[in-house]
């Protein structure tokens, strides 16, 4: 068994900038905001309405715990400048390294992307894994007050500025409090009460019904792999995700979307694999021993709110994590969003607190401007998706799906789309003329090869 993980004492950043903040909602994104905090303040409270658990245990409040998660090279970059030394403690307690384009079998437009090791390295663990691994750091601080198995009923204000929660009649004062609840976020209603107006809300319906089922990994995935992904298509609307996670298990998801949902049934889950545009993850399960029973979940729609656009804000509140903006848990962005979201609320009550929630909307929506776009651009490619359609959106999946089968034979077009889909370069750069040109070459040398071998056939 591995030995416990050693973690040095966090210390206060020395010159805090205020003496109280509240943070509610203790999953990573309110683990993460803690942290920043902690380094900033005299004291947090950190208000979760679950009971902490003392290991790598599922929480009642994070019903997609138990689903297949893995974590971007970007939110591992930014766990480890919130942690340092973060990456080695997992993987010596049995998280799996991955380069997310070199180890991982990505399957678009009816074939494989040409793979390559260039530093793209994320982590594959599971979600109760890594949320224990941060929380043990977080609730160690010296100068962090737990509050589990606690909610709050309301905020408080005076003169336009929150000053604190009530928790029943108990009134708790701060400097600042940040909402870091979830989907399920009470801000808007709290908001309302307040006489403030609600943020404008985009959703876009995406229909997706989940199956996973863990199974006993005993050696990796054709070409090494240790994830395959294979999205929904337009034309089939099923697909499946398979990661390797800790304790030699692989966990497998089965993906519909606006179809009839994956068994739970062993056997037709198995046959359900052999369904998806590729077999490989059928090959891999068929004779595994499965782990445990199969697990459901259900995600209708995606949603962001715009707290950057509103006018009239209270001081001293701020809005994060999937409390701002939830994801289509297909792409895998919602942790390392989260991470990069705790670094800009770092640098924004860096920079003082008056005005601070314009600052850091300002910053975080430019964080989710970028996931947003792919995860939304995806989504519509799916004829049934309910969500705003334009020229632009329709010429950018019409080039990705050039870009990807280009990509096929070039692991340079591979890698320039990972660094955009791992929120570590700007989508612009997909559109540099280099990357263009090797595009438009890739899909005449395609169409070109394809020529010649209609053409070998007809002679026969």
């Amino acid at each position: 068994m591995p030995s416990p993980i050693q973690i040095a004492p966090p210390s206060v950043k020395s010159g805090v900038t205020g003496q109280h903040a509240i943070v509610v909602g203790g999953s990573i994104a309110g683990l993460l905001a803690a942290e920043v905090l902690g380094q900033r303040f005299e004291r947090v409270t950190l208000i979760e309405r679950d009971a902490f658990p003392d290991g790598a245990e599922p929480r009642k409040g994070v019903p997609q715990s138990r689903q297949t998660h893995g974590l971007l090279a970007s939110g591992r970059q930014a766990l480890e400048r919130l942690f340092p030394g973060f990456t080695a403690d997992v993987l010596e307690q049995g998280a799996v390294p991955s380069d997310v384009l070199a180890d991982t079998l990505w399957f678009f437009e009816g074939g494989w992307l040409a793979r390559k090791r260039e530093g793209l390295d994320g982590l594959l663990l599971s979600r109760p894994f890594i949320e224990s691994a941060i929380r043990r750091r977080v609730l160690q601080r010296t100068n962090l007050v737990r509050r589990d198995d606690c909610a709050i009923d309301a905020l408080t204000l005076t003169n336009g500025r929150v000053t604190g929660v009530r928790i029943g009649n108990e009134l708790v004062t701060a400097d600042l409090v940040v909402d870091a609840t979830g989907r399920g976020s009470k801000t808007p209603q709290w908001l309302e009460e307040l006489g403030f107006a609600r943020p404008t809300e985009e959703r876009v319906e995406v229909g997706i019904k989940y199956m996973t089922r863990r199974f006993e990994r005993r050696e990796n995935a054709p070409g090494d792999a240790n994830a395959v992904i294979i999205p929904p298509t337009p034309d089939g609307k099923r697909g499946g995700v398979m990661l390797a996670q800790e304790h030699g298990a692989w966990t497998v998801t089965l993906i519909s979307n606006f179809c009839d949902a994956p068994p739970a049934d062993l056997d037709a889950f198995v046959s359900y694999a052999q369904t998806l545009p590729s077999p490989i993850i059928h090959d891999v399960i068929r004779d595994a021993k499965p782990l445990g029973d199969a697990l459901p979940h259900h995600f209708p729609f995606s949603v962001r709110r715009r707290y950057e656009l509103l006018k009239q804000f209270p001081d001293r509140l701020i809005v994060m994590g999937d409390a701002m903006c939830s994801f289509n848990p297909i792409y895998g962005q919602g942790m390392s969003v989260s991470a990069q979201e705790a670094l800009a609320l770092g640098a924004a009550v860096d920079a003082g607190l008056e005005q601070l929630p314009r600052r850091f909307f300002k910053r975080a929506a430019a964080i989710v401007d970028i996931p947003w776009g792919i995860a939304v651009g995806s989504d519509l490619r799916i004829p049934e998706t309910i969500g705003p359609r334009n020229a632009g959106v329709s010429f950018v999946n019409w080039y990705l799906a050039k870009l990807h089968r280009a990509a096929h034979h070039d692991a340079a077009l591979s890698y320039c789309f990972m660094r955009v889909a791992n929120l570590i370069a700007p989508p612009p750069t997909i559109f540099a003329p280099p990357v263009v040109f090797r595009v438009m070459r890739g899909n005449w040398k395609r169409r070109h090869n394809e020529r010649h071998v209609h053409a070998a056939v007809a002679a026969r």
